[in-house]
């Protein structure tokens, strides 16, 4: 199973922000450090399930080394988090 990396960073507000360098556009935000670590794999999930549904290729992670070294994440703290499917519920009732 791969995992994708997670960067997590405290707000001046206090809150907390979540990125997964490798998915522009999967992010997500939480009032605490536990919420946002419950959080992460569900983000994950429901982003690569919009991906599938819609066609586009999902890029491979990259290793703990390579996100370090972008200084776009300096003082960010990473959490690698496995990609699990997860399937988007209809809403249409039966």
């Amino acid at each position: 199973m791969s995992h994708y990396m997670a960067m997590i960073e405290k707000g001046a507000d206090g809150g907390v922000g979540i990125v997964f360098p490798d998915l522009p556009g999967c992010v997500s935000a939480a009032d605490t450090l536990d919420e946002a670590s419950t959080m992460v794999a569900e983000a994950l999930a429901l982003h690569l399930a919009g991906m599938r549904e819609d066609g586009l290729k999902i890029p491979a992670p990259r290793d703990l080394d390579a996100i370090a070294a972008d200084p776009d994440y300096a003082g960010m703290v990473a959490l690698a988090v496995p990609a699990r499917s997860r399937r988007r519920r209809s809403s249409a009732s039966t």
